[in-house]
């Protein structure tokens, strides 16, 4: 098989550099051939392997809390190199100083080609941070003095060399490793397509179904396989494997296996919802969302794709984006985020897995942190982000992200991971997957101007056809992603998926007054037992005064009814002491210095 290319590096320099740092990907498994067979190995495992191969006789490992181990090689060996009687299968307990005299005497050993690992390097906050500073000053002391040796058993001179595992590049002192030419930092990455390639050609194998496939289809699956698991770990590939294994998956559905793991949940939401309710959701969603007929049509063209798993597929069989991505524009107060709710409820039976955001929040540049959570070493690290836990705990969701004009540019590249590649790094490192989520933007650009002057200027009204008003909207979202944030990429990750609502027209007006008043009054009857009844004059009246101005959309409508309605009925049932089983008739309504009074009768 081919060997990874920091192993190379490893083989390349390793008679030419005294210390090794390998950093990253360190605590993950390694596929390495041993007696022709195709192993995954831990770091000290495949290292072992590695130097023995390389003509190194003594392997040791040393870790600050255990001390030294044999990790390859025998006891005889190990006492010539290091002067301690360290038995195999068993720690050599060592402090941290006592550990640095030993390993001098290792680096200078000329008996025995030794190797040695330092394992959880990056783990030395058991000790003083004197005892470190003077470990990490002796060590550097070894390297600067290390000179290569000819061992009874080399064929060539080679240093007895000194490996550093740590997590992250910058978890040693910098001056320890800057400009260092006698040092080589090598970066251990997550597997590459070659490395896991490997692993999944040896392990599917053990997956139900696979010996009965011809080769083709194994290739295929196998192929799958590995561009599913990109930027996983090795140990992943294995717990999806295993995972496959138990719950008997056949391998022509070994996707299903992955997007199990990958969620950590094993009943699909999706795969509940009746077709039924998706045939008639134009029907459905018009009860909820009133005049909005091309908007409707179109959100029920993406949730029927959604519910195939279409969306993406035209890049690959197996999409990881999400389910489907909706950006709703148009006036405000005219059912955007009404249309989010209902299709929460549509599709899963409730508004329970509906979140939403407010983007006028996230307007400052860090707000970021609170969406994906702070970075190691901030206030907040600990609690994760908002948007990662909520998807983490329920990744079959509805995210509604409320006027995303308004947080700030940088919020913006979260986006662009989320509907590329439908995963999500969050602070603390878990990766979060959106495969499952519907994505659901609201904006109202294109509907206001700002001036240089800063007066906010209509472009979009009541006047103009819906046609109209949804070219200019669609021009204005254009512009301000291409032009003024000049971030087109957005835009394209979005794709033809702009749905332009109208406003509330007059005829569409009196229907959403008609269900808000309806509304109010079953409230009363159910809540309190209290019928009220109202005659035609005074219905018309609160119906022209609530819709005299429908720039506000359905929320103005609302607002307006309070006002005129809610408030003095209130007032009303108080003041007439209206009791449970009564009917209250409301005769008229009156305004009197800008203060709703109703007239009222009890039957």
């Amino acid at each position: 098989m081919q060997q990874p290319k920091w192993s190379k590096e490893i083989n390349r320099f390793i008679s030419i550099k005294p210390q090794f740092i390998l950093w990253g990907n360190i605590y993950d498994v390694y596929p390495m051939e041993v007696q022709g067979i195709v192993v995954p190995l831990n770091l000290s495992n495949y290292m072992s392997n590695l130097l023995t191969n390389n003509e190194y006789e003594l392997v040791l490992s040393y870790e600050p809390l255990f001390g030294f181990f044999i990790e390859r090689g025998d006891e005889e060996k190990a006492l010539k190199a290091t002067g301690e009687k360290i038995k195999e299968r068993d720690y050599f307990k060592a402090s941290l100083q006592s550990a640095a005299d030993i390993i001098e005497r290792v680096v200078h050993s000329k008996e025995v080609s030794t190797a040695l690992l330092l394992k959880f390097s990056s783990r030395l906050e058991n000790v003083t941070k004197e005892d470190i500073e003077e470990f990490y000053y002796k060590m550097f002391r070894h390297l600067q003095n290390a000179s290569p040796k000819m061992s009874e058993n080399s064929k060539h001179p080679k240093f007895n060399s000194v490996f550093w595992f740590i997590d992250k590049e910058n978890d040693m002192p910098a001056w320890y490793s800057l400009e260092n030419p006698k040092l080589k930092s090598i970066p251990i990455p997550k597997p590459d397509s070659v490395v896991r390639a490997s692993i999944i050609e040896n392990l599917s194998k053990k997956i139900s179904g696979f010996s009965e496939l011809d080769e083709k289809e194994q290739q295929a699956g196998i192929s799958l396989f590995v561009d599913q698991t990109n930027n996983l770990h090795s140990v992943e590939i294995l717990s999806i494997v295993t995972l496959a294994v138990r719950e008997n998956i056949h391998f022509k559905k070994i996707y299903e296996a992955i997007k199990m793991y990958k969620l950590g949940i094993v009943e699909n939401e999706w795969a509940k919802i009746s077709t039924e309710k998706l045939t008639n959701s134009y029907e459905y969603l018009s009860k909820r969302v009133k005049g909005q007929n091309s908007a409707i049509e179109k959100t029920g063209d993406i949730l029927k794709r959604a519910f195939f798993n279409l969306s993406g597929s035209q890049y690959s069989k197996h999409s990881s984006r999400p389910k489907g991505v909706m950006f709703l524009a148009g006036p405000t107060g005219v059912g955007k985020t009404e249309v989010a709710k209902s299709i929460t409820e549509l599709i899963f039976g409730s508004e329970t897995s509906y979140i939403r955001f407010d983007m006028s929040e996230f307007a400052h540049e860090h707000s970021d942190q609170r969406l994906v959570g702070a970075p190691p070493g901030y206030v907040g690290y600990e609690t994760g982000g908002e948007l990662t836990n909520a998807v983490k705990e329920n990744p079959f969701s509805v995210i509604l992200f409320d006027e995303i004009e308004k947080s700030h540019p940088k919020i913006l590249d979260i986006f662009l991971q989320i509907l590329d590649d439908g995963r999500l790094t969050s602070g603390n490192g878990d990766t979060v997957y959106f495969s499952e989520c519907l994505i659901l933007f609201t904006s109202n650009l294109g509907v206001y101007e700002v001036t240089n002057s800063g007066e906010r200027v209509q472009k979009v009204d009541l006047g103009m056809a819906y046609t109209e008003i949804s070219k200019s909207i669609i021009q204005s979202i254009n512009d301000f992603f291409k032009y003024k944030l000049q971030r087109p990429e957005i835009l394209n990750r979005i794709g033809e998926n702009l749905i332009v609502f109208d406003f509330i027209r007059p005829d569409i007006a009196k229907e959403i007054f008609e269900k808000m008043l309806n509304n109010i009054l079953e409230n009363v009857e159910e809540n309190f037992d209290i019928t009220i009844k109202i005659t035609l004059e005074t219905n018309e009246k609160l119906f022209v005064y609530s819709t005299e101005d429908l720039s506000m959309g359905g929320r103005g409508i609302g607002n307006k009814l309070e006002n005129v309605f809610v408030n003095p009925l209130s007032r009303t049932i108080f003041d007439c002491n209206v009791q449970k089983g009564d009917t209250l008739e409301l005769l008229d309504i009156v305004e009197e210095n800008n203060h709703w009074k109703l007239e009222s009768r009890k039957l």
